[in-house]
């Protein structure tokens, strides 16, 4: 199985494929097995590298818990200098964008174009009674309940009414090996999430993706960012939820190719 060592921690990643890097970051409650159609799909076109972020999947736990979003972004480095890769392709879903956008932000020099799908704003969206309840609920879940009463409680707002058993029964088996370090990492992170400010100075192509009925982060979230940024393309995935890029995989895919490969408008 393939692991690098960043400075005290294993880290687990998937790699499949030939042609430039294309790394994958994936969001709260899911981990590299979550994108297995856009590493078969992908594979074809690039070298595809989807990890387990610290506290996810195969990887270990930081010994000190994380709380921002900089702390992955950094291990990411890390992660990049021991596979010997200058500079990638950067796909982030959810938290995943988050971390991708903080990485753009401290290592601008490593991006070629980057991808959002489904980004979050965290508290830059939310009042702050909101923003505190939203801590508290995902604290208290990580806390009292079990890996398959998280994932009951949360699945359904993450797929949209047209997915199909096969993918709900899939999203389930991945939620369910949430574990509380990774969860409350992002839990902290998202809590202090406000990278509106750093938006403007994004200088790579961005490609923003949105699930067409994203309940968790929807829409006007992702067209929220796509308005920061000054070189950047919005696309709108037909009748996915949050989780749109396993909903409808080949229109996922199939922007992704056309984004990387040209500078022309995308429509689907």
């Amino acid at each position: 199985m393939p692991y690098v060592q960043v400075a005290d921690l294993s880290i687990y990643y998937e790699i499949e494929g030939n042609g430039e890097p294309l790394f994958l970051l994936h969001g709260m409650s899911n981990n590299s097995q979550s994108w297995r159609e856009q590493i078969q799909m992908l594979k074809n076109h690039y070298t595809v590298i989807a990890w387990d972020a610290p506290g996810y999947g195969k990887s270990s736990n930081p010994h000190i818990e994380f709380r921002n979003f900089k702390q992955f972004a950094r291990v990411l480095n890390g992660m990049l200098e021991q596979l010997n890769l200058e500079k990638i392709y950067l796909l982030g879903h959810s938290m995943g964008a988050a971390i991708a956008i903080d990485f753009c932000t401290l290592y601008p020099h490593k991006i070629k174009k980057l991808i959002l799908a489904d980004p979050t704003r965290g508290a830059a969206a939310l009042d702050s009674n909101v923003n505190e309840q939203k801590l508290k609920d995902r604290l208290f879940s990580i806390g009292n309940l079990d890996p398959e009463e998280i994932a009951d409680k949360r699945i359904k707002a993450l797929l949209s009414p047209y997915a199909s058993k096969e993918v709900f029964q899939r999203v389930k088996e991945i939620m369910v090996q949430v574990r509380p370090a990774g969860y409350r990492a992002v839990a902290y992170s998202l809590y202090d999430l406000n990278q509106m400010d750093v938006l403007p100075s994004i200088d790579v192509p961005v490609l923003v993706m949105c699930g067409e009925l994203d309940s968790v982060t929807p829409v006007k979230e992702a067209a929220a960012i796509y308005d920061q940024l000054k070189n950047s393309q919005l696309v709108i995935i037909p009748n996915g939820g949050h989780l749109c890029y396993q909903e409808n995989p080949e229109a996922f895919n199939s922007t992704i190719i056309e984004f990387l490969q040209t500078h022309t408008n995308i429509t689907i």
